[in-house]
């Protein structure tokens, strides 16, 4: 093997793998998460993973995904925010997918490690979704359930990249989004983004060094 192939493969070698649980039932109506799952698409080390795409009849196959969620280090449920949780291919996956025995239970650590969080685009903005907001109560808060699911599997949950305000959002703005997404991906993928760093944020976009417009 030559010289630049090694070096090619100590380099991917030390990186993160990424797998993105794209979930969204109306994508051709999608101005944020289409540019999004584009901007994603474009990282090496990065699988795309469209749920609704592959499962149209929700005929979810377990074998597949297990094998995925094996060979990455990284999850990410990237999905619109509707009624306050996901949509519903992603409840129906995990209930399918996430096995007593394999996800979870007194044998069940074959997730062990792994990171996982969301990266969603809701229609109300940040100060909505605060104690004194419109809706009263956080982001995370909202997504406890999926949180939650992820420590039983004894996964390490981040802070979700939240894209709010969707409705509003001019073109800049959400360019802005994709590049804020695609810079916290890359740090990610290269292992640059530690524990301390995620622990006092409330959502990966305060990591990000991409001011908004």
């Amino acid at each position: 093997m030559s010289t630049k192939l090694w070096l090619l493969f100590f380099y991917l070698a030390g990186m993160a793998k990424i797998l993105i649980q794209f979930a969204h039932p109306n994508l051709d109506k999608s101005r944020v998460q289409k540019h999004l799952i584009r901007q994603a698409a474009s990282i090496r080390g990065i699988t795309i993973n469209d749920l609704y795409e592959q499962y149209p009849d929700f005929d979810i196959n377990i074998s597949r995904e297990k094998a995925l969620l094996i060979t990455h280090d990284i999850i990410i449920f990237q999905h619109p925010f509707y009624w306050y949780s996901t949509p519903a291919i992603i409840k129906q996956w995990f209930d399918l997918v996430l096995e007593h025995g394999w996800a979870y239970g007194s044998n069940g650590n074959a997730l062990e490690g792994k990171k996982v969080f969301n990266a969603i685009s809701c229609g109300g903005s940040e100060e909505a979704y605060a104690a004194n907001g419109k809706n009263t109560t956080t982001i995370r808060q909202l997504l406890a359930p999926v949180e939650q699911t992820a420590k039983l599997c004894n996964m390490a949950y981040l802070p979700p990249f939240v894209v709010f305000g969707t409705h509003k959002l001019q073109k800049v703005d959400i360019e802005i989004a994709g590049m804020q997404y695609t810079q916290i991906l890359h740090a990610l993928c290269n292992n640059n983004m530690a524990e301390p760093q995620w622990e006092n944020i409330t959502t990966m976009n305060e990591w990000s060094t991409i001011p908004l417009s």
